[in-house]
């Protein structure tokens, strides 16, 4: 990706948003600015970072990313950011649009982050549009 080109995550351009992020120049300062790398990494196929800003204990072991993925991320929209008065803890609640073959699909999330060895890291989420 194009360091000026807008960040998947649509906040600035990528250098100056997830881009920091990333290549490592710095963590991000709260669960929202990690979701939205983690949205920016899915969308560029960035498994190293996923894997590094996941809580160790919920981390998976299998690849995240198959070959023939053809998975098209269109947009990202925070509904809610929500963290513990201890700062510690913290939810994000946000829907990601993509398609998958042409068809338009909508993930609706709540996900919990934590601080983890001094960073933010994502434990899990839940799925309010699932009954």
């Amino acid at each position: 990706m194009k360091l000026s080109q807008t960040c998947p995550c649509g906040l600035n351009t990528y250098q100056a948003c997830c881009g920091i992020y990333h290549s490592g120049q710095a963590l991000a300062p709260d669960a929202e600015k990690l979701m939205r790398s983690r949205y920016s990494a899915y969308v560029l196929k960035n498994e190293s970072y996923l894997l590094k800003t996941w809580q160790k204990d919920q981390r998976p072991a299998a690849p995240l990313f198959e070959p023939s993925d053809k998975t098209q991320w269109l947009e990202l929209i925070v509904k809610n950011f929500n963290e513990s008065s201890d700062k510690k803890s913290a939810t994000v609640e946000f829907i990601a649009v993509y398609k998958v073959n042409g068809k338009a699909y909508r993930l609706h999330e709540i996900s919990r982050f934590i601080i983890e060895d001094g960073q933010w890291v994502y434990v899990d989420g839940s799925f309010p549009d699932i009954k």
